[in-house]
């Protein structure tokens, strides 16, 4: 089974890539969650949201506390939540950032394999929005390969409609653009 927690703020899409993600498991026949973590909180304040896809039937319902793989959408989120808390050893955080390699180990601390693309412009050129969160999917893809691009086209049009082709574009950009360092 790998378990997954994404890190964003309300409003950029966190609790909608996972469901995503979990929808093009379920579509390749594997088992899946998703589900955020959220209070009473307004837009723009941190939120989590977890996904776990497996070949077996999933039995726990927690939150996931030792993730295989960590996706943040927002690079501000590690100066005010540990994001990489909780990794597993051989885990992979993928990060929406524009620094390089040796600055996200300084600044961020991770100690671990990461990913890294600028989400933030692929975003507001292709979708004309700074809304991230289809385009880290293409992060996540490239860094784990956890589903199939098609089973997460194939989301992506039932969820967007009209708007899909946007969202798959900067999906596939991002995919193409995501380092992947240690």
């Amino acid at each position: 089974m790998k378990e997954c927690r994404l890190h964003g703020r309300g409003g950029q899409g966190g609790v909608t890539s996972a469901e995503l993600v979990a929808t093009a498991a379920i579509a390749e026949g594997k088992y899946a969650q998703a589900f955020p973590s959220f209070g009473p909180e307004r837009r723009g304040a941190p939120v989590a949201a977890f996904i776990r896809v497996s070949d077996r039937p999933i039995r726990t319902r927690e939150k996931v506390y030792q993730p295989d793989i960590v996706v943040v959408l927002d690079a501000s989120l590690p100066k005010l939540v540990k994001v990489s808390d909780g990794l597993h050893e051989d885990g992979i955080v993928i990060l929406n950032t524009a620094l390089d390699e040796k600055s996200v180990r300084e600044v961020f601390g991770i100690r671990s394999r990461f990913a890294r693309v600028d989400a933030n412009t692929i975003a507001r050129e292709v979708l004309g929005l700074p809304i991230t969160n289809t385009t880290m999917l293409g992060a996540l893809l490239k860094a784990t390969g956890i589903v199939g691009l098609d089973a997460i086209d194939d989301a992506l049009d039932k969820r967007f409609g009209r708007l899909a082709e946007k969202n798959k574009a900067a999906m596939r950009r991002a995919y193409e653009e995501t380092v992947i360092s240690g």
